[in-house]
């Protein structure tokens, strides 16, 4: 065994230097960022003669320059120059292979910027992370695409372990809140993706569905991305973007107004760090640590709390009476041969008793409390959601792991008992791509998908409905000019086409039409379809967009006034029992007055006369004698009630039959249709048919198909038919035209039209 470069001073156990590595790529944001942080936290644990205990830290700086095996170089040179721990490496690829290194020398690896999920303690047991890994920022990102209503989402990211494996842990999170990743865009490793590869991805999500992506990468390749999309035109209104941190630290450390411009409506989260007076004075002080030349971000925060962890521990370590000593590696010394100098790199004996101190971190630094869980993770990890606009970001809601999505600090949740319920989870109003506030859809209809096929019923007869333009593929007609009112009204654009359903000689069936649906020969059918039970066992309605019901015609002739017409509203019966009741009421008027009334007595011719002129008299009011007995003025006051009851009615079936045509027919409705055992025509094509056979038992015998309304009108004028029974809305349209016939009796059944979709490919 051998001591370390830090040579102890004279009667002290403590080294004048303790040597701790770091490896990063310093022409990055988070790398300009973390060496400031660094040198500040190594330039304060120095002045703390309480930290150390006399000895001094020295960080020793490696730029690792986007290059991996740049990095592993740095990071043996290290290993030979006794360091007791390294902060780094900024990328998990180069994680997984110094940890490694990390694991055979024992020197803890401890990284902010590598926050890979796979990086398990297990495997690695000598790498730390001292920030939140990014299973938390898949796990916020999929909170909030649940809490927005959106299934399927686009993933966007580099193709490098810490971007692959986030993305991957994002799927996990997705399916069990039963969403998922649609298509995954695989780009170049950062910062090696040009423009045409970039954008050669756009366009294929562009033809796609989903219209939520998620951004998972480094700032260089994020912001190629956006400026790529703006161009597309994918950063206008129906899409939503969501980036990772790496758009929040650019926007903390070099916003620009280009940044801005690119990547107005999309949100993003920053690790959350509880506000503290730490904090405050640290950020007041960075503007002079940086001399202005990089904004503060979190992970500025996390590297200077990453130091003085390391302090703390070495300090522990050294006051349990470690020593900071370095052993041979036998293995490698057994190599021998060729230039390399394997010899030089050394086993940190107190590496396993550091590692631990470590573990056991229990402090408040600039990132707020910091402990670890036994399985290694950070205690309460937390983002903050941001929405940026024209002229910066504002901050919607905050996510916990704690409880979830929130517009209230962490901190003031960690004091109450975790509340997961979907009322709890808010966020702010966020100004989406295109300036709108009003939540995107999340999906179109691709533009590379496949259309509706529509079928349309090819009708020859009341083409006012529906028709074929012809010589062409076109349809028009009402049917028509409701399902586009009804498309004009989505949000989103339908690719669709029309296709034609009958020969055009004789309409349709419109049962063969929505079977060739439910077959998935077409996708939909629009026209005149009525909702019936055996159509509905088959496929999908939409709501009735007009009413129908089958009705009987037939027809009629004009009843011929006479002289005699005022008779007619009262039968030859009601006349004689109203004649009866004048007379009765005459005579039971006398009984009771003409013992005591002047006027009721004399000659008995007189008497007569008397009660005949009385009782007429009453019809019209008009009666001259006056009534004395209490009894005949109560027979009188019912009687007269009820004559100014028949004589209302009377007046008004009068006034009825002479001011409406009278018309006559055998045929009353449907009942007598029934009973008859006269032929019965009905539309061709039409649900009709099988509703009287199945449902009244009408011999089919007795029908008879018919295809236009010109046949209707011949076959009810020669009498091939007694009736015709079809759709109202039919029958209408057809009386327009022929006065001769009426439509007898009521309704007998009740639907609708409505369009029908498969059951099998209804839209979510």
């Amino acid at each position: 065994m051998y001591e370390g470069q830090g040579a102890l001073s004279e009667g002290a156990l403590r080294p004048d230097i303790v040597q701790v590595g770091a490896v990063f790529t310093f022409n990055t944001i988070n790398g300009k960022v973390a060496r400031i942080a660094m040198k500040a936290a190594e330039d304060d644990v120095n002045s703390d003669p309480n930290i150390l205990g006399g000895s001094k830290l020295s960080i020793l700086i490696h730029d690792s320059n986007f290059n991996e095996f740049l990095g592993i170089i740095g990071a043996l040179k290290f290993l030979e120059t006794d360091t007791v721990a390294i902060i780094g490496p900024q990328t998990a690829v180069m994680a997984h292979v110094l940890s490694h290194l990390a694991n055979e020398f024992h020197v803890p690896l401890l990284s902010f910027t590598a926050l890979d999920p796979t990086l398990s303690p297990l495997q690695f047991p000598y790498f730390v992370q001292t920030a939140p890994n990014d299973q938390f920022q898949m796990t916020a990102i999929a909170d909030m695409i649940s809490h927005f209503g959106w299934a399927v989402v686009v993933a966007v990211f580099s193709d490098d372990d810490q971007s692959r494996n986030g993305i991957t842990a994002l799927a996990d999170q997705l399916a069990e809140r039963h969403c998922k990743i649609s298509y995954k865009a695989v780009l170049p490793p950062d910062p090696t993706a040009k423009p045409s590869e970039v954008k050669d991805q756009l366009e294929r999500i562009q033809m796609m569905e989903a219209r939520v992506i998620v951004v998972h990468t480094f700032n260089r390749t994020g912001l190629l991305v956006f400026d790529e999309a703006q161009k597309l035109g994918m950063m206008e209104s129906g899409y939503v973007w969501i980036a990772t941190t790496w758009l929040s630290t650019v926007l903390d450390s070099a916003p620009s107004s280009k940044t801005a411009n690119s990547t107005i409506g999309v949100l993003t989260l920053r690790p959350h760090t509880p506000d503290s007076e730490r904090k405050r004075a640290f950020m007041a002080r960075w503007n002079k640590l940086s001399n202005g030349s990089i904004g503060l971000n979190p992970y500025g925060l996390y590297a200077y709390d990453t130091v003085w962890m390391i302090a703390q521990a070495v300090n522990l370590f050294l006051d349990q009476g470690g020593n900071i000593s370095f052993s041979n590696n036998t293995r490698l010394s057994r190599m021998k041969g060729g230039a390399l100098n394997l010899g030089a790199l050394s086993i940190f004996d107190g590496g396993n008793q550091l590692l631990n101190n470590i573990l056991q971190t229990n402090m408040t630094g600039l990132t707020g409390p910091i402990r670890f869980y036994p399985d290694r993770s950070p205690l309460h990890p937390s983002y903050d959601i941001l929405n940026v606009y024209e002229t910066g970001y504002r901050q919607i809601g905050y996510w916990s792991n704690y409880s979830g999505l929130s517009v209230v600090t962490p901190e003031t949740l960690y004091t109450k008992p975790p509340n997961r319920s979907s009322s709890s989870q808010i966020l702010d109003t966020v100004i989406w791509p295109g300036g709108t506030t009003k939540k995107p859809r999340g999906w179109v209809f691709p533009e590379n998908g496949r259309q509706l096929r529509v079928g349309v019923p090819n009708r020859v007869s009341y083409q006012e409905l529906v028709s074929r333009v012809n010589g062409t593929d076109k349809v028009q007609g009402y049917c028509i000019d409701v399902f586009l009112a009804a498309i004009n009204l989505l949000p989103y654009a339908v690719p669709y086409r029309f296709i034609p359903f009958g020969d055009g000689h004789k309409n349709p069936s419109y049962y063969k039409l929505v079977n060739m649906v439910s077959l998935n020969v077409f996708d939909a059918a629009v026209g005149d379809i009525a909702i019936v039970t055996n159509r509905t066992k088959l496929v999908d309605f939409t709501q009735p967009y007009i009413e129908s019901g089958l009705v009987v015609v037939a027809p009629v002739r004009k009843l011929n006034s006479s002289a005699w017409e005022f008779l007619q509203p009262f039968t030859p019966l009601m006349w004689g029992v109203i004649a009866a009741f004048f007379l009765t009421v005459g005579v039971v008027v006398w009984i009771l007055e003409h013992r005591i009334n002047d006027e009721f007595q004399g000659p008995l011719r007189k008497q007569i006369v008397t009660i005949l002129w009385f009782s007429l008299s009453t019809m019209f009011f008009a009666h001259r004698e006056n009534t004395m007995s209490t009894l005949g003025r109560i027979v009188l006051l019912i009687w007269l009630f009820v004559v100014l009851v028949i004589n209302s009615s009377y007046i008004a079936s009068l006034t009825s039959m002479l001011t409406v045509q009278q018309l006559s027919s055998p045929i009353t409705g449907i009942d007598t249709l029934v009973t008859s055992n006269k032929p019965i025509g009905f539309q061709v094509g039409s649900f009709a048919e099988n509703y009287l056979t199945e449902e009244l038992n009408i011999p089919k015998s007795r029908l008879v198909a018919l295809g236009s309304p010109e046949e209707y009108a011949v076959a009810l004028e020669r009498g091939t038919v007694a009736a015709v029974v079809d759709e109202r809305l039919y029958i209408e349209l057809f009386l327009s035209d022929n006065c001769k016939f009426s439509i007898r009796g009521q309704e007998f059944t009740k639907s609708g039209w409505g369009f029908v979709s498969s059951s099998h490919h209804v839209v979510s």
